[in-house]
């Protein structure tokens, strides 16, 4: 908890705006990434189709498009953003995956490589000073 505590304040003190729309960003295209799959759920089973025969497989095609519509709005306001990333974290490893166990798609794998980073940066960092979990934080 401590070390938790540390990050947030290191964090609160070297926030820039910059990284604050980054995380924005990120949350908008992890939402509209879950309205999509929501919207055009055969290619979302089309995506899982290597790791069909896996135990399991059915519970990760309904946990994906949930995942990303409430984790890419917690991230995009900045509330909770740790938890949320830690949501996003078994779907983004998985998108890697299914680019080595099925066919390779190497915009797909960019893609789940650079959210992937970008997540792992904001596990880190936190949802730094302009967010919902710094604002709640000074109301105490």
């Amino acid at each position: 908890m401590d070390t938790i505590k540390t990050l947030n304040k290191w964090a609160n003190r070297h926030t820039y705006l910059p990284i604050d729309l980054l995380r924005i960003v990120l949350g908008g295209f992890l939402f509209f990434k879950g309205i999509d799959f929501m919207s055009n759920s055969a290619m979302l089973m089309e995506l899982f189709k290597p790791m069909q025969n896996m135990a399991g497989g059915m519970i990760m095609v309904h946990y994906v498009a949930p995942a990303h519509l409430i984790g890419g709005l917690l991230i995009a306001f900045g509330l909770l953003t740790r938890w949320a990333i830690l949501g996003q974290l078994p779907i983004l490893i998985g998108a890697i995956l299914i680019n080595f166990v099925g066919e390779m798609h190497s915009g797909n794998l960019v893609l789940a490589l650079t959210t992937l980073l970008v997540c792992a940066f904001f596990l880190v960092y936190g949802s730094g000073k302009h967010s919902l979990d710094y604002y709640f934080k000074m109301q105490k």
